[in-house]
């Protein structure tokens, strides 16, 4: 019989009930133990789920409370020292340790910052980076895999039990030699021989306690390995497979090919391999070449990271050719990848029609995507499978055939675009030249990255105007007002360059996608991007365009209100792509470059309409990098492209400003100044100084925002913490080019954080212009 395995499944509820539930947690309105029933119901519901589909390999501990790289830093005792942690007092890390790590925590007694985050390899999850020193010690201090295990049997359920493997956790790290300064020439890998014994005493419980399967993923490997590395993966696995006893282990890879890896990966003393044959087309030329010597493959041929249907009968013939390769009964048919990417459920969504709903599979539709494979390839002609698979066949000629996903108009205006559109008229130089003549702004321009907190109040009226409760003219007017509060607000905290808040967005990529052609929108379609903060993704389903103006209404009014200079805010091109669903009929460059051009269009009506700055958001460009290096600069050829496209049908005197977010910039920072803006803003915050390097090798001729606090903690930063970082920036960096904000937008913070953050960012700003004019005194003076 055919086995079936599922790599993840998404932690968050159908309706979001974990968000409730971890944010009431943090603000005192839910208790501890209503936090953890709430994890425990979210688990078996999950797991009954997917046992109901018939899937035979049901993963556990792939739920969190924030992310599963902290659980494992939790679990193998990886604390840095100023949370405090005295682990002979406290053996177990308890929640609010937790949560401090992923958020920091300030109150009065104490003040201690958050741990790094970053993206997961090229998604849009984020996840906490582990901090290590070269003296690290691990320890067991806590067995959540055995207690989330033992949990699922008590219920019934045999389950296998997912851990993040040890060379991925310790290569996703970071090593600290002193507070804020990371050693990148450290060898993490030197620290393996420390945590193995961790993970060597939770594989073994697992296998006293009756895990039958034990899989650890190992996603590092479809990065470029050397062959170091991958003694090192030999070495973790020798001792991990005499740990597990009867135990099957599973390593687990996705995300792409494995390539160097394949043979390392061949040879361990394992029972299983997992392949993403989706992202990874190379994995299954490599098994058509070699074989797999004895191994069980988990042959991950269901999309984990897209929303459309599977081929099935496409990925029957896959299955079946690797059946004749691995062996009949050593394919295992399995996801590509965790499906915590991808919505629960399609069939609660009210707003897409029968069409395009049928073109679509959510996270529990691939689950029985999976399950019909397997079946399929036991039982081809029972009346279920061919039933199904006749569905499917008609669904895929559906969308092959749908006029609606092809605009001939928007193709021509693609192909009719020249050199000339994707250039400013000026140089960097003479732009600055016109621009600051324009503006007229002080030293060290303050200035916010676009989104202001999000009140109770302002959700409420825009949840009542989607039901209908409240006219479009009632809304607008809530919109108005809050726009004018956070106007005023700006004024009288003294920001030199205004935003107007964004009060009508509930998503930075989703209001734009609601208003060009060619996208849909679901109304529970979440995914987590971090804790507690979800996301709505778009589905790009056909040829994209603009067919009127989205922004330009806010942002005349907030202009109108105030004598100092608004920004226009946008989405680039690359983050409306890499943050949507994107239609996999065409490459993904044709739908960025027509993405561009609607965005183009804005800011030219941007521009006419009298707003002299205009930012263009590209927090995607540097996760959607391929993971290989060689894929890198097919890429960049056509993602930097696409966002000169989108900005350069303005005037030399319009400054265009664009944001980037959490993510390693070092290695592409000649193409981040490609993107030819004027200003660019960046996620500084968390990196301590670590993205400054960069700086002092490469010289950037932009202007710079480094973010200089961090939005994504609750904690408020003081004054002197501002200026530090700051005069770190000048250190590097020309002060003349330096600006200041924080790293990312408001949005998700309250008012009683932002205000007192935003007044020692002005202060701050205004030291450092006070010690210009007193060292210029002191210059000038006989």
């Amino acid at each position: 019989m055919a086995t079936s395995s599922i790599v993840g499944y998404p932690r968050i509820g159908r309706r979001r009930e974990l968000k409730r539930a971890t944010e009431g947690y943090w603000d005192g309105t839910t208790s501890r133990a209503e936090l953890l029933a709430t994890g425990h119901d979210l688990r078996l519901e999950a797991w009954r789920r997917m046992a109901d589909a018939g899937i035979d390999l049901i993963p556990s501990n792939t739920f969190s409370f924030y992310d599963q790289v902290l659980d494992t830093s939790a679990m193998v005792g990886a604390v840095p020292a100023r949370y405090g942690w005295d682990p002979a007092g406290t053996p177990e890390i308890d929640l609010d340790l937790y949560f401090a790590m992923a958020r920091g925590e300030q109150d009065a007694t104490r003040d201690v910052t958050a741990m790094e985050m970053t993206k997961w390899f090229d998604t849009n999850y984020h996840y906490i980076v582990p901090e290590f020193t070269p003296e690290q010690q691990f320890r067991l201090a806590g067995n959540k895999p055995l207690a989330e295990y033992r949990e699922a049997l008590e219920a019934g359920i045999e389950t296998v039990p997912v851990l993040v493997g040890p060379i991925t956790y310790l290569l996703v790290g970071k090593v600290h030699t002193t507070p804020g300064e990371v050693d990148h020439a450290f060898d993490r890998l030197s620290l393996l021989d420390r945590l193995l014994p961790v993970y060597e005493t939770v594989v073994r419980s697992l296998a006293e306690a009756g895990a039958r399967w034990i899989q650890l993923d190992e996603p590092v490997l479809v990065h470029d390995r050397t062959p170091a590395e991958l003694a090192s993966l030999r070495h973790a696995y020798e001792r991990l497979a005499a740990a597990a006893g009867d135990a099957r282990l599973i390593v687990q890879t996705y995300f792409g090919e494995v390539d160097e890896a394949f043979h390392t990966l061949a040879a361990l003393p394992v029972a299983a391999i997992g392949l993403d044959l989706v992202r990874g087309p190379r994995n299954l030329a490599q098994v058509r070449r070699h074989g797999l010597r004895g191994k069980y493959l988990l042959a991950g041929v269901v999309d984990g990271r897209n929303v459309w249907i599977n081929d099935l009968e496409r990925s029957l013939d896959t299955l079946r050719e690797l059946r004749t390769i691995v062996g009949r009964d050593r394919v295992i048919v399995s996801s590509a990848c965790s499906l915590q990417h991808v919505p629960i459920e399609l069939s609660q969504e009210r707003a897409l029609d029968a069409e395009l709903m049928s073109w679509l599979a959510f996270a529990n539709q691939k689950v029985d995507e999976v399950a019909l494979l397997g079946k399929a390839l036991d039982t081809p002609t029972a009346s279920d499978v061919t039933d199904a698979l006749a569905a499917n066949r008609e669904a895929l000629e559906s969308r092959r055939s749908a006029p609606r996903t092809n605009n001939p108009l928007v193709r021509d205006r693609v192909s009719a675009t020249s050199a000339a559109d994707y250039a400013r008229a000026g140089d960097v130089s003479a732009r600055r030249r016109r621009q600051r003549a324009r503006l007229g702004l002080p030293a060290f321009p303050t200035t916010t990255i676009g989104s202001f907190p999000q009140t109770p109040e302002l959700r409420r009226a825009r949840a009542a105007f989607g039901r209908g409760d409240i006219t479009t003219a009632e809304y607008e007017q809530v919109i108005e007002r809050e726009i004018e509060q956070v106007i005023r607000l700006q004024e009288e905290i003294g920001l030199d360059v205004l935003v107007h808040g964004e009060p009508e967005r509930s998503d930075m990529v989703e209001y734009f996608g609601e208003q060009l052609q060619g996208f849909a929108f679901t109304r529970l379609g979440w995914v987590q991007s971090y804790g507690s903060r979800y996301v709505r993704p778009p589905i790009v389903f056909g040829d994209v365009s603009r067919t009127s103006a989205m922004t330009v209404r806010w942002a005349t009014f907030a202009q109108s209100l105030t004598a100092r200079p608004v920004k226009g805010m946008l989405t680039g091109p690359v983050t409306i792509l890499n943050w949507s669903f994107v239609r996999d009929d065409q490459p993904r460059a044709e739908t960025c470059r027509q993405i561009a051009l609607a965005i183009r269009d804005e800011v030219v009506d941007l521009e006419a309409a009298g707003i002299g700055i205009i930012q263009i958001d590209e927090p995607a460009l540097r996760e959607g990098l391929p993971l290989r290096r060689r894929d890198w600069t097919a890429y960049l050829a056509w993602a930097i492209p696409c966002f000169r496209l989108a900005a350069s049908g303005v005037r030399d005197d319009t400054q265009i400003h664009t944001h980037m977010c959490y993510a390693e910039f070092n290695d592409i920072i000649e193409a981040i100044s490609d993107l030819d803006a004027d200003v660019i803003s960046i996620e500084n915050s968390r990196s301590d100084a670590e993205l400054l390097e960069v700086f002092q090798r490469f010289e950037y001729d932009k202007e710079i925002g480094l973010g200089v606090y961090d939005i994504h903690s609750p904690r408020v930063p003081s004054q002197a913490e501002i200026v530090q970082r700051l005069r770190e920036a000048t250190a590097v960096i020309h002060r003349d080019l330096v600006w200041v904000n924080p790293d990312c937008g408001l949005k998700t913070r309250r008012y009683e954080e932002t205000e007192p953050a935003l007044r020692h960012l002005v202060a701050a700003a205004r030291q450092l212009r006070e010690a210009i004019a007193e060292q210029a005194l002191r210059t000038v003076s006989p």
